[in-house]
């Protein structure tokens, strides 16, 4: 990940103004990150899309490059869906759009299709890891860097997280960019903790009509593979392929099977 490549930014003024990258050309693929993180977690995805693709990576709302105060009550999905029907009807006049979302982006981008499916033309989750309305609430794991966060040890509660979702000693073997990227946006635990929860019904997602390709890293922890289960239950033919060589953090470290399985799949969707 060394030699990362510089992102241009824009902004979609609003009420509440939306930073972004974008490049290419065509149907407009919206890349929508995860916990603690920004747009820049996509750039190794940007180059390859974007000679096919119009590509647009978003930064949410409470995010790097503006960071809000947390706790914030407002830092929630619902938020985050209507900002994302709005950047993508603003840049694409009101044209469906290939969404993909990343970890807690995955369900965003999951609600995205479900709130404005004429507006979605494709659908890909990868590692998902949100619980479905017959599950029973669970303790978030990462609790403890909430609690790290609230002591000011923001490295610290970095690393509990880094490492819980990607595998022990992941934030140690970390490059500079990605970890300032982590500290930029470590506080959004403590707003995310507050929705730590949020449920989706499978009987709603059953309904989906779009493309949709579940993605999942091979060494992912095994809580994101149970989530495509029941993801492909309901949604029997939807493709599913696992990123070799790769945990939850798949585009970043085994990039060019990542992006291989997108492309392929948007090629097929379009």
């Amino acid at each position: 990940m060394a030699g990362a490549p510089e992102l241009p930014q824009a902004t979609l003024e609003r009420s509440h103004p939306i930073a972004y990258t974008e490049a290419g050309a065509g149907d407009i693929v919206l890349l929508i990150h995860g916990s603690l993180c920004d747009y820049r977690y996509w750039r190794w995805q940007i180059p390859q899309l974007s000679a096919s693709y119009r590509v647009v990576a978003a930064s949410l709302r409470g995010c790097w490059p503006r960071a809000g105060t947390h706790p914030d009550p407002g830092y929630r999905i619902a938020t985050h869906v209507e900002d994302m029907i709005a950047l993508t009807d603003a840049l694409g006049d009101g044209r469906p759009v290939h969404v993909l979302g990343h970890s807690r982006g995955a369900q965003i981008a999951l609600e995205f299709a479900l709130r404005a499916p004429e507006r979605c033309k494709t659908l890909t989750l990868a590692d998902p890891g949100f619980r479905f309305t017959h599950e029973a609430p669970v303790e978030p794991f990462y609790l403890p860097a909430v609690d790290l966060l609230a002591q000011g040890e923001t490295d610290a509660a970095a690393e509990q997280f880094i490492d819980t979702v990607n595998g022990a000693g992941t934030w140690r073997k970390m490059v500079g960019w990605f970890k300032q990227m982590v500290r930029d946006n470590a506080a959004t635990l403590r707003s995310q903790v507050l929705e730590a929860n949020r449920p989706e019904h499978l009987e709603d997602i059953g309904r989906i009509e779009c493309p949709v390709l579940l993605l999942g890293g091979a060494d992912s922890p095994a809580r994101y593979a149970a989530r495509q289960d029941q993801l492909q239950a309901v949604l029997p033919r939807a493709r599913r392929e696992v990123i070799r060589l790769a945990a939850h953090g798949m585009n970043l470290a085994n990039p060019r099977a990542f992006n291989r399985a997108c492309l392929a799949f948007l090629g097929d969707g379009a």
